[in-house]
Parts: structure tokens; C-alpha cells; sequence
């Protein structure tokens, strides 16, 4: 998953107890209790003009999947609402299983609940699964979510990577029914056939991707901004940079849907409010019944958690995303000109711009976080190359420049003369990154531009290979407990969020052959094992720099209670949020 300013894309999360789970550390969790009761507006404020999507089969940050999972949608399985490690399990939602595997795990089924229903009280059918599921492969009319679905499904591939099935607007009969032989519904139960084994597929049957859409009420591109409801709130107004309301869906069924507990009478999202202002709100308790969905600034939280009084309405906790610069493989094409990027770039500064490593997060040496358990190894190099500097090397990045004025004198000419371009959110605490960035860049001989882009819009743009700069800023999260779910993502064409660009490197079928490797290996060990040695190679071309393993600063007022951490997602526990 994918992040932006605490997001996933900085995407899911990760998914069994063995993982290393979040802790607080500064702060009590306030957890829900004889307490929690019904009624009140519920208001979470944001500096986005928007979410990056409501559309389904295209919302990839843990944040909004958790919130629009609690409050919008219903999927095939979720995560327990449950704090530490009890979340991390998997519980039937619209299914009542949580997903039958046969054939060697190529083979998945869920059969659905009796009494499910959408906002307008007509039955969820198996068909509307199958339906919603098949709009992932319509890349062309919805882009931007997870595409586990054309990876996976056993769909004819083309040349190039991409499924023979174009989705369900454009395909004809016959690519129709490569679809319809792949997903198959015998009354209520939903089967899918795989290419290959995969183990733990039936995690993904928690993403909105995987949830029902029904045909009748499609609007194609225009479905992000008004989805139909299966959850137990329907969207009353959502007015892109003013704010969206949900109200309570009275054709929700409390019988079907056990794992919910909708308390507020309604929810609604400010959008557009400065992120000072928003900060300003926790601290005064303003609005008392309000949740900051950005998380704190930066050179706010140290005041905030060191204060009792305002620490007690806050989590400071150890976040599931790895934070990071994708470098442009495509148009840094040459690997001594991304080693000098790795080498000059100022680490400490923006460490220390954040709040330190107590309230940000330490260095990184790959993707790979080490709350991922056994899949997560040391690598060598990078961090811990004795050239490496916190703060920078501007000499040895100068060696290396050497090296790439031979090798690649139009790369080198990017770097030096002409600038290379930075990807960033629009926002105050990116904007402050900028003058120690360039510092360390005029140092090593190196000249940067920047691209500031609406935190709203930033994955859509940067997603977009043609609007993607040289350097962009990023996060990820597993989106669950296994490297499957971050290597090849981020570096395997098609992954689904490969900002490196990397498929045309002359390093890139080695890493693939590991991957493949590692995607076939059925013996949980051994694979780790794998994980670690692609996990190496990635860094070996130094694909990306400034890795992160970071830390989460939320907020909220007085007035809310239920407030816990909610691991698989990295964020709140939405169902338990209620207003005192």
C-alpha cells in the first residue's frame, strides 16, 4: 500500500501475531467500554481537498481502507476490530467463512451471508461480487488500486503483462468468458481460480477491490464520487474541498454484519484545513469531537506528547510503513548516478525536521520492515556502506558522479546542469525538506527541482508514468504479513506500484527470476529466505533511497472515546471511535 502524508499506499498492513505489533509509547489507549454509546456527529479534519478515492476497487491507503471498510463497504473477509495482536486475524464479513483453499491453494471460495443487502434494501448477490471484482481490470477507466486480481487470476496474459481481459466495459464475449471461467458463482458461493499457488490469497478478500459493486449503479469513473453502500453508512453530500457526510443507511442489517458497531449518528470529513490549523484544533480541544486525520506536524508532536494534557489524546506509535524516495530507474538509468543520490542525500535533516528519531522513525537498509517478522533481513551496503552518512557524503557522491560522467554523461548532465525533479506533496512540512535537500545536493555538485503536488492527487499523478519525476517521495505498507505483498509491488512491472521505473534496467530480470522464485515457494523458511536475498538485490541497484522506518503521531479531541491503534491498516480503530 501506498502512503502520502501518513498514508499506504503507505498501503495495508501486515497480518499475523507473530508480527511485531505496534506499542504506544507515549500516551494511554482509551479503549471502548461499557461506556460506548449510540448518536453525535463524529468529525475528522484533513488538509487533502479529498479522498484520494471512494470509488472501491481503487482506494489503496491503509487510512481510507480502514475507514470507508468501517463505515461504507462491506468486504468478503476483514481484520478482528480488535487492538494488538487479536487484529491481525482474520474474521468473516460478508462471507461466512474466511475463504476455502483447494488445488494446492489455486482454488479459492467464499460463500456468502443470507441477508446482506445495499443502501436500497435489494439483496448483495454473489453476481455483485463477481462483478465488482472484474472492475479491477478495467486499468484504463480505474487505475490506482491494488491489481493482486490480474496478477493472480489464471487470465490469459499479453506480452506485455497485462490481462487478455480488458474489464468489464470494453471486453468482448470471448474475453468475457476468460473472466467468467476464472470467477465462478454457484449460488452464493464465490470461487476463483489462481495461476499459481498462493497461500494466503484469502487476505486479500479484505480489500474494497474484492467487495461488490452493483452493475445497475456503475458509473464507471464517476463511481468515485458516489459508490453505493453494502456498509452502515451511506454518503448523504461529498462536496470535493469542502467535506463528505455519511449518515446512517437504514437498509443496513445489524443481523447480517456482525462485526460491526456503527456508534455515531454520522461522520463527516472536513477537507481543505491547514495542517497548523488542524494541529491548533487538538491542542485547544476545539472541537471536541473531532479527529485529525493527518496526524500531527512534525515540529508538533514533541510539545504534544510531552505535555500530560494533551498526551493522554494522542498515539504515538510504531507505524507498519517504510517510508522512502522511488529513484527513476527510467530516467536515471545508470546505477552510479543513483548510488550518488543514496550517498548525498541528507537523511539526519529530515529526521531531524520531523521531531527526531524519538517521534519519527530511524534509517532504513530496504523496503522490507523489520515488523514484517522473518521475511525482513539485514541487508549489506546501502546504510551500511562505511561511505554512508546520515547527514550525507558529498564526497564520495562526487566520486561516484565521476563515474557516471563516463558512464552516462546524459544522466550525469540531469544530475549536475541541468536538474533532476523531486516529487513531493503539497504541503508546509514537505516544503520545509526543501533547503536541506538542496543543501546536500549543491554540496555533492548536484542541482534539484521540485514538483509539488495536491496531497489529494499526488498517487494519481505519480502513478502516471508520463507525469512521474526523477525522485518521488513514497511509503509502504505489507499489505499483509508476507514480502509478497511489498517486494514485488514496488519493483515487478504491473506490480501495482512500481514508482522505480525499473523494468527496463539491465539488473531487473535477475531480481524477477528471484521473485518468481520466492512467489512459488510453498515452504514458509525457504521463502524467507528468498525474500531476503531479492530484497538484497533491490538494494544492490539502489532502486530507491532515504528509507524509513517510522513512527505515527495522531490526535483527537475530548470528546471521542474508543480511540486504539488498528495494526493491519496503520491507523484508528474506526469501529470502536465513539462521541462521550
Amino acid at each position: 500500500m501506498s502512503v502520502t502524508s501518513k498514508g499506504r499506499r503507505i498501503l495495508a498492513g501486515v497480518a499475523t501475531s507473530a508480527v511485531l505489533v505496534a506499542t504506544i509509547s507515549a500516551a494511554a489507549t482509551p479503549a471502548a467500554s461499557a461506556a460506548s454509546k449510540s448518536g453525535g456527529t463524529l468529525i475528522f479534519v484533513t488538509q487533502q481537498q479529498q479522498l484520494d478515492h471512494l470509488d472501491p476497487t481503487r482506494v489503496y491507503t491503509g487510512r481510507d481502507i480502514a475507514f470507508l471498510n468501517t463505515y461504507l463497504f462491506r468486504t468478503l473477509v476483514a481484520y478482528k476490530y480488535s487492538a494488538g495482536n487479536a487484529g491481525y486475524q482474520l474474521t468473516p464479513d460478508l462471507a461466512t467463512n474466511t475463504g476455502v483453499p483447494s488445488n494446492h491453494a489455486k482454488t479459492w471460495s467464499w460463500t456468502l451471508r443470507p441477508g446482506i443487502t445495499w443502501e436500497d434494501g435489494s439483496p448483495i448477490t454473489c453476481a455483485d461480487v463477481k462483478y465488482g471484482i472484474s472492475r479491477s481490470f478495467a486499468q484504463d477507466v480505474l487505475p490506482d488500486g491494488p491489481t493482486y486480481a490480474i496478477q493472480y487470476f489464471n487470465i490469459p496474459q499479453n506480452a506485455d503483462g497485462s490481462s487478455k481481459y480488458p474489464g468489464p466495459y470494453k471486453a468482448t464475449k470471448a474475453e468475457q468468458a476468460l473472466y467468467d471461467k476464472a470467477v465462478q458463482c454457484k449460488g452464493n458461493t464465490l470461487t476463483v481460480h489462481l495461476n499459481k499457488s498462493v497461500a494466503d490469497f484469502n487476505y486479500f478478500g479484505t480489500y474494497p477491490a474484492m467487495s461488490p459493486v452493483k452493475k445497475s449503479k456503475d458509473t464507471g469513473e464517476k463511481y468515485d464520487l458516489r459508490p453505493f453502500s453494502s456498509g452502515p453508512y451511506k454518503i448523504s453530500a461529498y462536496k470535493i474541498g469542502d467535506s463528505l457526510t455519511l449518515v446512517r443507511n437504514p437498509k443496513w442489517n445489524a443481523k447480517s454484519d456482525p462485526i460491526r458497531t456503527p456508534y455515531p449518528n454520522s461522520i463527516e470529513v472536513r477537507f481543505g484545513i491547514q495542517p497548523d490549523v488542524i494541529d491548533q484544533i487538538m491542542k485547544t480541544d476545539s472541537i471536541p469531537n473531532a479527529v485529525s486525520f493527518d496526524g500531527l506536524l512534525p515540529q508538533d508532536v514533541p510539545s504534544y506528547f510531552s505535555n500530560p494534557s494533551t498526551a493522554k489524546r494522542g498515539l504515538l506509535v510504531l507505524d507498519p510503513y517504510t517510508r522512502y524516495q522511488a529513484i527513476n530507474a527510467a530516467s536515471i538509468n545508470c546505477l552510479p548516478a543513483r548510488k550518488a543520490l543514496f550517498f548525498a542525500w541528507n537523511t539526519q535533516a529530515i529526521i531531524d525536521a520531523n521531531g527526531g528519531s524519538k517521534y519519527y522513525g530511524v534509517p532504513g537498509d530496504n523496503v522490507i520492515k523489520p515488523n514484517l517478522g522473518p521475511d525482513y533481513a539485514p541487508t549489506t551496503g546501502n546504510i551500511h556502506d562505511p561511505n554512508w552518512k546520515a547527514s550525507g557524503n558529498p564526497a564520495y557522491a562526487k566520486q561516484l558522479l565521476d563515474q557516471a560522467k563516463t558512464q552516462c554523461p546524459d544522466v550525469y548532465k540531469k544530475l549536475t546542469v541541468t536538474g533532476y525533479s523531486v516529487d513531493l506533496p503539497n504541503t508546509p512540512s514537505y516544503k520545509a525538506w526543501t533547503p536541506s535537500i538542496s543543501a546536500a545536493m549543491k554540496a555533492a555538485g548536484m542541482v534539484v527541482t521540485y514538483n509539488f503536488i495536491p496531497s489529494g492527487q499526488y498517487y494519481s499523478t505519480v502513478m502516471n508514468t508520463s507525469k512521474q519525476g526523477d525522485v518521488t517521495r513514497s511509503g509502504w505498507g505489507a499489505d499483509w504479513a508476507n514480502a509478497s505483498t511489498v517486494l514485488p509491488p514496488l519493483f515487478a512491472k504491473n506490480g501495482g506500484f512500481d514508482l522505480s521505473q525499473n523494468w527496463n534496467d539491465p539488473a531487473y530480470p535477475g531480481f524477477m527470476k528471484l521473485v518468481d522464485q520466492a512467489m512459488g515457494e510453498t515452504n514458509r523458511a525457504k521463502q524467507s529466505v528468498l525474500w531476503h536475498k531479492a530484497a538484497q538485490y533491490a538494494m544492490d541497484q539502489y532502486w530507491v533511497l532515504g528509507i524509513m522506518f517510522s513512527k505515527a503521531a495522531d490526535a483527537f479531541g475530548s470528546g471521542v472515546g474508543g480511540v486504539q491503534w488498528w495494526g493491519p491498516q496503520g491507523t484508528f480503530l474506526f469501529p470502536k471511535m465513539y462521541l462521550k
